[in-house]
């Protein structure tokens, strides 16, 4: 192992204008040692021992996520990193491990304030290392915050839309069977011979029954008895595909009353073709029902990702709906509400003035307060999120609140911190709560917590005009 001197400390860049009896100093202070590669220099929630210069050899800075391993960074010969002056970290927040033999000199935490108050110059550059790292950091970490936001986003998503495209397929694929099955039914349809007035009766029933948008809401008992019933009626007037049609009759409100008042119109001889052929109508419009609602569900989580996403729009300020990107959020987070059977309830001041804010921005505040308090209300029985907007004064208040277990006293303090966050790696947004801090100040507001067991509260406000 190298012995360090001076000069070797003044070859890397941070020392460079460091007096080198300051340097000295550091060095006979210091733990000089080498690690074999493998070997781990800190591990998360390792306490942090010193400030680390790595004289020669390379230490991965990585994090597992979902059993993945995910590179931070690399330090090389010159680097340093542990702990630094004024630096709120004590703890490693990721695993620091060498690839290869590394030397390494630690400065004691112990010696951190003596260095402070006696040696400006040397304090002024690992200040000058800190506030580098700190940007570096956040700038990743924010990156890797949209990055897992956007992956969990977007398996919701992807299932959220693949009910309704699977029902186009499958309801594509039964429509034209159905079409194919037609041309027999029309073979006998066209034997009928009835007067024109009577076919009059006969087609005003059948689009009356298709026009109607207030279809019968039954129990299934209620459904099952009024099919018997229908079933009953058409086999004692000798039709054929008693079952189907009984099932779509009840389904559009064709009873008892109103078969009987076609017989007054068709001969019997003509009752079975004249009712299939209505089925078949019947049969058609609920299929294209179920298209169309498939499709608009397509398009309506298609507008909900564009709004959310805020496309087409630049990054300034502008008056919005605060409520729409709030719906906006529910929408692309469906899929983690339905799977908690997480019941939603909104209390929303609908009175409320547009608001002039980034709305991009806004719905990541949105996205990872809402996504938290999912998560909160993992396992917890009748688990609520409720939303609440309000004005106050020339503010708008946003309260985000769940049912769940409430943040422990002792974290509390810490909640804001960048890189705190209380879930295991791999799981939630990735940052915590410090982008919806940032996001909040940017929009000159402010966002609280309040928790409690059973209860917890985030509330945010900002001015309406987005001015103090």
């Amino acid at each position: 192992m190298k012995d360090i001197n001076v000069a070797d400390l003044k070859s890397i860049e941070v020392f460079h204008n460091v007096p080198g009896d300051q340097l000295q100093w550091m060095i006979d202070r210091s733990v000089h040692y080498e690690l074999q590669e493998g070997e781990n220099m800190g591990v998360p929630e390792e306490p942090m021992t010193g400030t680390h210069v790595i004289i020669s050899g390379r230490i991965e800075l990585y994090r597992l996520q979902n059993n993945t391993k995910h590179t931070i960074a690399e330090f090389t010969s010159g680097a340093v990193t542990g702990i630094l002056p004024f630096s709120r970290g004590k703890v490693y927040i990721a695993y620091a491990q060498c690839r290869e033999l590394t030397q390494v000199m630690t400065f004691p935490k112990e010696h951190l304030k003596e260095l402070i108050v006696s040696h400006y110059e040397l304090t002024q550059a690992l200040v000058i290392v800190m506030t580098s790292r700190v940007r570096e950091f956040t700038s990743l970490e924010q990156q890797n915050e949209k990055m897992m936001a956007l992956g969990k986003l977007s398996a919701g998503l992807a299932h959220e839309l693949n009910n309704p495209a699977s029902a186009i397929v499958r309801g594509s694929a039964s429509l034209r069977k159905h079409l194919q099955l037609q041309p027999d039914a029309f073979k006998k349809l066209i034997s009928v011979k009835m007067p024109p007035e009577e076919i009059d009766v006969v087609i005003a029933s059948m689009f009356a029954a298709l026009a109607s948008t207030e279809r019968p809401v039954l129990t299934m008992m209620q459904r099952s008895e009024k099919e018997d019933e229908i079933m009953d009626w058409l086999d004692d007037h000798q039709v054929t595909d008693s079952m189907d049609m009984a099932e779509n009759f009840v389904e559009f409100g064709f009873d008892e009353a109103k078969l009987n008042e076609l017989t007054h119109h068709i001969p019997a001889s003509d009752l079975s073709p004249i009712l299939t052929w209505i089925n078949i109508n019947l049969t058609t419009e609920r299929m294209v029902t179920d298209i169309q609602e498939a499709s608009k569900r397509i398009a309506d989580l298609i507008g909900a990702v564009k709004n959310f996403t805020h496309m087409d729009r630049g990054g300034e300020k502008e008056f919005t709906d605060i409520h729409t990107g709030i719906r906006n959020t529910l929408t692309m987070l469906t899929y983690k509400l339905k799977k908690g059977n997480v019941k939603v309830t909104e209390k929303f001041d609908l009175t409320l003035p547009p608001v002039k804010a980034m709305v991009g921005e806004l719905n990541q505040v949105w996205t990872n307060l809402i996504d938290n308090a999912i998560d909160a209300l993992e396992n917890q029985p009748e688990p609520e999120l409720t939303l609440i907007t309000e004005r106050d004064k020339e503010f708008v208040k946003v309260t985000i609140c769940d049912n769940g277990p409430g943040i422990p006293e002792e974290i509390k303090t810490r909640i804001f911190d960048p890189f705190f966050t209380t879930k295991s790696i791999g799981k939630g947004t990735g940052l915590g709560l410090d982008v919806v801090q940032r996001i909040v100040k940017q929009h000159h507001g402010s966002v609280t917590l309040h928790s409690r067991p059973g209860r917890t509260e985030f509330q945010v406000c900002f001015p309406i005009n987005g001015q103090v």
